[in-house]
Parts: structure tokens; sequence; C-alpha cells
């Protein structure tokens, strides 16, 4: 792979020039004038040039060029609608003359700055060093590029993680975030909601939004605000809220719960209202996404009559409205979820047309073409959210991750998508650590700012890109050949299993028997593959380690790879003892040994967690592997 293959995303435009840049030991750069808003650009550039062992010096463009005039190579910022290919676009020329970065506008800017930044590490050029010479011409395809990062399903990111995060955003020309949330925000008066969650408070989230702006990127409130709202109408006085007080069945607890609000009772607004007037001054986004996707338990407890008489969809679309009148009010434009209106195509002509539809859909299938077409044709704006897969698997779903970004990217830039969200779920406790979601945020990124580049998704060497632009930056030994080898690690047993892997059902669900379909590929040869895929991947971990100890994400993935190991000898034993049977009918030495191999596993989940993540809901996390120790008993 040349070196100019591993720029990420993939512009555009790319050629090598003749003669390269001998890199000068004081270069100059110079900004298009003092205006604050270019100084990120110019930061960044000092930054990259300075761990290349040179003395940058940043000047405005009203100083004279003292790099210039003693005959030195300098960098020259500059705004140049006219040189660049649109809103975000930007030229880069590196050349015995200097560097030169020429942006549409500021955002182009700090782009350009990026595409040389990852130029310069790819080469390792030092002071007095030559880089090559190379001309970019670049541009996005999707206006708006971001990631949602769950924060609500127990894993809430330490304030370092989450900085971390945006510098990575940045550099692989993100720009929007949003953290998913249900009740991980400091609410004032809901102290009994986010007690034990270790939430994020107003403080920190402004914090996080300036650190964010800086880097050229939109942090966009979050709050599910109908379905999803279990951690709220679980506790008193709010259980009076939820459209089924008694509680229902639902894929995100284990246990019967109130799910969504309802929509029939003032009062719902009235909660929302306080959600918002407190959420939204933190944020300097004129958007909020307030989710209203996955109302299952809608129209079958107290807005029952109202379904009857008006239809569940009208209901919904009803309250929908109402929570975007909130949102008008205190001015801002409003994204939900589309499944529902997918499910009941009648209402998409009665959606509000200043929304913004977010089509989501995590399977390689997806019929991303076919709802985005009708999202158009009533002119809506929409985005396109596929997932990283990483979520219910431990370790990742790699092919069907890339698959699934891939076909959004297509449908997307086919049908005019204004946005392009990589979402990263944490169900089920959120025991996927970090590494199992740079494939998908890596290859979502890439494909987000150049379409075209997922037609190569099938051959794309991730891991060298992984390597990098994740491992490099943060100091990690290259550990992408190793994070891919893992995300493979579901394939032998994927018959039957959806929205993750069988592998971690072995674990979250031990209290079945095997007959269910999420278990259907689950054989004595599955899993002997399984097994060789992790040694493999294991041989590729100890090779990665350069030091005496392995950095946080090496232990993390060994970790992943020791639980999986867990759970192929689970599976092996249930099946020698027939599909049908329960775990408590292994034999007791059989169920003994497999405890003494889970015990210091859930110790290592604790340890890892609190490296990178908040104490809050580390216990609910636990408790999905404490449930199959108890098993074992």
């Amino acid at each position: 792979m040349t070196k100019a293959a591993l720029l990420w995303p993939r512009p555009k435009e790319a050629r090598p020039t003749g003669e390269g840049l001998r890199l000068p030991a004081a270069p100059r750069i110079e900004l298009p004038s003092a205006n604050p808003l270019f100084r990120p650009s110019a930061e960044r550039l000092a930054a990259a040039l300075r761990g290349a062992g040179a003395r940058p010096i940043v000047a405005d463009g009203a100083a004279e060029s003292a790099a210039g005039a003693a005959g030195e190579a300098g960098f020259r910022l500059a705004l140049a609608p006219e040189r660049a290919s649109g809103p975000e676009g930007y030229r880069l020329a590196v050349g015995a003359a200097g560097v030169e970065v020429a942006g549409f506008d500021e955002a182009g800017l700090f782009h350009g700055v990026s595409t040389f930044v990852q130029w310069l590490r790819l080469h390792e050029a030092g002071a007095g060093g030559v880089l090559p010479g190379l001309e970019v011409l670049d541009r996005p395809d999707f206006r708006h590029r971001g990631l949602l990062l769950d924060v609500s399903r127990d894993r809430v990111p330490t304030t370092r993680s989450l900085y971390a995060l945006v510098d990575l955003l940045a550099s692989l020309k993100l720009n929007q975030l949003q953290l998913y949330t249900e009740h991980a925000f400091a609410y004032r008066g809901h102290e009994a909601v986010w007690r034990d969650a270790s939430p994020l408070t107003a403080t920190e989230v402004r914090d996080l939004d300036l650190y964010c702006r800086a880097r050229g990127i939109e942090l966009v409130p979050n709050q599910n605000s109908f379905g999803h709202m279990h951690r709220w109408l679980a506790h008193e006085p709010y259980r009076r809220l939820a459209e089924c007080p008694e509680g229902i069945e639902h894929p995100f607890s284990d246990r019967s719960e109130p799910f969504s609000l309802c929509p029939v009772d003032p009062a719902s607004l009235e909660l929302l209202a306080d959600l918002y007037d407190q959420l939204l001054p933190q944020f300097s986004s004129r958007q909020a996404n307030v989710g209203l996707d996955e109302t299952f338990d809608l129209g079958r407890g107290r807005s029952a009559e109202a379904c009857r008489e008006r239809g569940v969809e009208t209901v919904y679309l009803e309250f929908l409205w109402k929570i975007h009148g909130l949102l008008a009010e205190r001015g801002r434009r409003m994204q939900f979820w589309a499944d529902i209106a997918a499910a009941h195509p009648q209402i998409v002509e009665r959606l509000p047309k200043d929304a913004v539809a977010l089509e989501w859909g995590y399977e390689a299938g997806h019929p991303f073409a076919e709802r985005c077409r009708r999202l158009a044709a009533a002119g809506l704006d929409f985005y396109v959210c596929p997932g990283t897969s990483s979520w219910n698997s431990l370790a990742g779903r790699a092919r069907n991750a890339l698959a699934n970004l891939a076909a959004a990217a297509r449908a997307g830039a086919e049908t005019g998508a204004a946005g392009y969200l990589v979402t990263d779920w944490g169900d089920h406790g959120h025991l996927q650590p970090p590494p199992a979601s740079w494939p998908g945020i890596v290859a979502g990124a890439g494909f987000a700012w150049n379409a075209g580049s997922a037609a190569e998704s099938p051959a794309l060497d991730l891991a060298a890109l992984l390597d990098r632009h994740v491992c490099e930056p943060a100091g990690e030994p290259p550990l992408g050949a190793a994070v891919l080898e893992l995300a493979s690690a579901y394939l032998p047993t994927a018959e039957g299993a959806r929205n993750g892997s069988a592998l971690f059902y072995l674990l979250l669900f031990a209290a079945e028997d095997l007959t269910a379909p999420r278990f259907a590929g689950v054989s004595a040869q599955s899993l002997e593959e399984t097994l060789e895929i992790l040694d493999r991947a294991d041989g590729l971990l100890a090779s990665a380690r350069t030091g005496p100890s392995a950095g946080p994400s090496a232990r993390e993935l060994d970790w992943v790879s020791s639980l999986l190991r867990f759970a192929c000898r689970l599976g092996r034993a249930r099946l020698e003892r027939g599909r049908d049977q329960p775990l408590a009918a292994l034999p007791r030495r059989a169920r003994k040994a497999l405890r003494r191999e889970l015990d210091p596993l859930i110790d290592e989940h604790r340890r890892l967690w609190l490296a990178r993540s908040r104490p809050g809901g580390l216990e609910d996390s636990t408790r999905r592997l404490t449930r199959v120790r108890d098993l074992l008993t």
C-alpha cells in the first residue's frame, strides 16, 4: 500500500508532485488574518510540526514572512473559495517552496491541515527531513458527518476519554457528535433517575461543546423523549406518566418495566419541557435529537382508546408534532428516528418539513435506498444512520459493519441525504470495549466524506488504517490486525443471530436452552473454528506489543479474547449435554470449572471499565456476567 493510499478519508483527488519539501527547523505559519476562527487550524498544524521536532512560529497575514525572507519554506493558510471545490473543501499543495492550504471556508482550512498532518505522520519526517510533494483537491459528499455514542447503557466515558474521541473524530473529518441520552445528564430535581449513573453535568457539557467547536465539530443535544424512557418511568413519581405503568417486557431489560411515555397525558410534555429547558442551553447547536423510536407499547395502555379512535400512527404523529413545537419554541430544529415512519409510510407526508429524519438500520441488507427515496420524495432532510456493529458482540462484527456502512453511503449519496451518522450502541451493559468500535468508526468516517470509497470496502486495508489513524496517534502498538481478527470471530456461529453474535448471546441468555434461533449457528464444529480464530488473534496481539506492559487497548482485547473463549467452552459443554437442556443440567464438576474461569474475567471487566469509563453503571453492566456465574453455582 502506498503512503497516499493511507490518507483517510480518501481524498477525491490526490497526486504526487515534483520536488518534495525539506521540513524547516523553524517554519512560519502564515494565517489569512488575525481572525480567531483560523486559530484551530494553525494550532493543529503547529502541534504536528512540534511533534516532528520543528519550532513553528504563527503569524497573521499582515506580518511579513521572515521564513520566506530567509529562504526557508513556509506554511500558508488561506481562505480561497474559488480554489476549493465547495463547502468544507480545500486544496493542499506540498512542495519545495513550502505548504499551502486553501480552504473554501474555515472548516475546509481545518480539513486541509488535517490531511497535511496525516501526510507528515505517514512519512515520519522530522525537521530537516524531506516530505514528498503532494497536491490534493478534496471536499465531502455529506454535509453532516457524525458519530452517535451511546452513553445510557451503563458506560459513560470519562472526560479524558470523551476529549480523546473528539480528537479522533476531528482527524477523520467528522463534524458532528451526539451522546445518546436517556438518563445520563444531571437534570436538577430529577436526582433519583441519574443518581447512580455518573452522568454528564451541565458544566461538563458546556466545556465539551467548546472543545468540539474548536475542532469543527457540532455537539448535538440528544434526549430520547417517547420510548426508551424506562430509566425514568421505573421510578416514582414518573411511573404515572407511562403508557403502561404496570410495565412490559422489552428488549432492553431483563425485567418488566414501563417503557414509553403516555402521549395523551399533558404531564408527559411538561416533563419534556423541563428536560429541554435544562439540557438545550448547554449546547451551541441549534439542532436536537429527540429519538421517538421503538415505541413498543404505544396503544397497549393508557392511549389505547385514542389509538382505536384515531389510529396508532396518528396518535404517534400528534405527539411528534407537540415535541416539534417544544423545540421550535426553544429555537431548535428537531431530529428524530424514522423507524415508526417506515412502519407507517402513510404518515411520511404529514411529518414536519423542517425536521430531520434519521433512517437507521444495522444489518448488511437494510433497505436504505427504498426508505431514503420515500423520505426524499416527501421533501424531508434526512440522514442515513448505519452502525459499528460492536454492541451485543464483545469484539464487533466487522464484515457486517462494513457492508452496512457501505450500503448506507451508497443509498445516501444516490438519494441526496443531508447527513451520515455512524451509531455506536451499548445494548445489554455495554460490555464491548472501545476497540470493538474502531473499524466501524474509521470506515464510516471515510465513507461519509467520500461515498465512492465505499465501493472498495471488501478490499479495504482496514487494519493498516486502524494502525495509522487510531493506534499510532494514541501511542498504542499496531493492533489493527488483531482487532479485525477478533471482529471476525462471530462468523462461524453467525447463522440465525441478528443484531449481535451467538457467542455474546451464549452469555447474555445463558438461562435459555440452545433451541432458540439465535443459537442456530452454534455447533461443535463452529465453536472449534471460532477457537482457531481466537488463536490467531492472540498471536497477533502478542506480536503487536512493543513494551514490557500492554496499553489499555491491548488489555481490553486480551479480555475480549478470553471471554469469547469462555463462551466457546460454555457452548461446547452445553451442546454435549443437549440443546434442549438448561445450564443447570451440566455436571457439577463442569459448572465449577467454568465458574473458576469466569470469576477473574469479571474482576478484569471491573478494572478495565474504570480505565476509560465512569463508575456509574459498572455494577449494572457487571451483573450481566455475574448472572452467568450464579447459574453455574
